[in-house]
Order: structure tokens, then C-alpha cells, then sequence
């Protein structure tokens, strides 16, 4: 299946998971959008993906609804169509429940599954007119419980089964609706830097092939939770 200028949106997609994917996506001749916060962080990771005639910078909070809305509707104005979304904007704090604060709750909360909820609600039409596929980047730890994780794990347990529950209401439209469940990643989650170490891990661009595979797959199947990790962990 081509996927020769279908146009893909990414949230978080400036370093990471999210531009590992649009690197990937661009690679099979697609248009891909990538949102952050920080416009300037997005423009910079935009020129390094390609031209503006393929990669399309946007400044957008996922936790602001309206912000989810005017980043699907430029992505439109763009291109005219939208066949792929991409939920991948997240974040982690990890402290004992005793030590967690409010703010940290209530930010990965808001990113992780709130946020999710936002994109998919305004590409929702866009996709519905393709019959696209809608992807959400969860975790390991929306199966795997651990200590100083709760609030983590609460919002990746989340975004597991808010996906799950959405792909059984949308594939009567022809919508495709996955998640993606990966390990350790070498990307800067956490305030981490990437770096020789972490070649144990998998590595972003690992996402984006298994993206591509996914949209490749003849469409009478669907893969809807794909859980992925290290091979060799104890190569660390």
C-alpha cells in the first residue's frame, strides 16, 4: 500500500519518538505536521525533517482543546485531507505516591490522557473523511504497575484503555485505531539525553518503521495494542 502523500499529524513530534515517526513518514513520500509548545523548538526540528512543502511546523499545547482544533484545521488548510494522527505528546514525573504533588498529577494527566482525548476529538471529522488510522503512544506502563509511578501509570493505563474503547467505536467508520505500548526508548524522556548507552534500548526510529508497518498492513487486520521492548536489556 502507498503511502505516497498521505498527510500524517504528530503531537510532540520535535525530537524524540515523534520525529523519529515523521522521519520515517516522510521517507514513503508523506506530508507530516508536528506540534509542540515551543514553536521555535518545532520549527527548528521542522527544517531538519525537510521543506515546507512536506513538513508542516505547529505551535500547540494538547492540553488546550482549541489549540488541538486550530493545529488540525492548519494541517487541512495545508494539505486537505488528514489521514493519520499520531497522539505522542507526554510526560513523566516519578516519585512515591506519598511524595507526588498535585501539579505533577494533574500535568500527566492532562498531557498523557487528557491530551490524547483532545487530538483524536478534533481530527475526528478530518478522519472520518479518509477512514484513517488514529495511533496513541502509551507505555509499558499502562499494563506494568511500579513503585514511584502511580500517577504515570494512572495516565498510560489511561490512554491504554481510552484507545481500546475508541477503536471499537470508530472502526465502524473505517477508522483504525491503535496503540503503541514501547519500553525503554532512547529519546529525552524525563530530562534524559540520548547518548551510546542507551544503544541497548530501542531507538525512535524503531517507532516510526513499526508506524509504517501498521499502515501498511492490509486493512481487514488491525493490530490494536502493540507492546514493544528492549530485546537485550540486560546489555545495559
Amino acid at each position: 500500500m502507498s503511502l505516497s502523500n498521505k498527510v500524517a499529524y504528530i503531537t510532540g513530534g520535535s525530537k524524540g519518538i515523534g520525529f523519529g515517526v515523521a522521519e520515517k513518514l516522510l521517507a514513503q513520500g508523506m506530508k507530516v505536521a508536528i506540534s509542540g509548545r515551543d514553536i521555535e523548538t518545532v520549527v527548528k526540528a521542522a527544517n531538519k525533517l525537510g521543506s515546507p512543502e512536506n513538513v508542516l511546523a505547529i505551535a500547540s499545547d494538547v492540553t488546550r482543546p482549541k489549540d488541538e482544533a486550530a493545529a488540525v484545521k492548519a494541517t487541512l488548510e495545508q494539505w486537505g485531507q488528514l489521514d493519520v494522527v499520531l497522539a505522542n505528546a507526554g510526560v513523566g514525573h516519578f516519585a512515591p505516591i506519598d511524595e507526588l504533588s498535585e501539579s505533577a498529577w494533574e500535568q500527566m494527566i492532562a498531557t498523557n490522557l487528557s491530551g490524547a482525548f483532545y487530538t483524536l476529538k478534533a481530527s475526528m471529522d478530518a478522519l472520518k473523511a479518509s477512514k484513517g488510522y488514529y495511533m496513541t503512544l502509551a507505555s509499558l506502563a499502562g499494563t506494568n504497575f511500579f513503585a514511584t509511578a502511580a500517577g504515570y501509570n494512572a495516565s498510560k493505563f489511561g490512554v491504554v484503555g481510552f484507545t481500546q474503547a475508541a477503536m471499537l467505536d470508530l472502526r465502524k467508520y473505517g477508522i483504525k485505531v491503535s496503540t503503541i505500548m514501547p519500553g525503554s526508548v532512547a529519546t529525552h524522556f524525563n530530562d534524559h539525553t540520548p547518548s551510546p548507552k542507551d544503544a541497548w534500548k530501542i531507538q525512535p526510529e524503531d517507532i516510526g518503521d513499526l508506524v509504517v508497518d501498521l499502515l501498511q498492513m492490509n486493512p481487514r487486520t488491525l493490530p490494536s495494542k502493540i507492546e514493544v521492548r528492549p530485546t537485550r536489556p540486560d546489555l545495559k
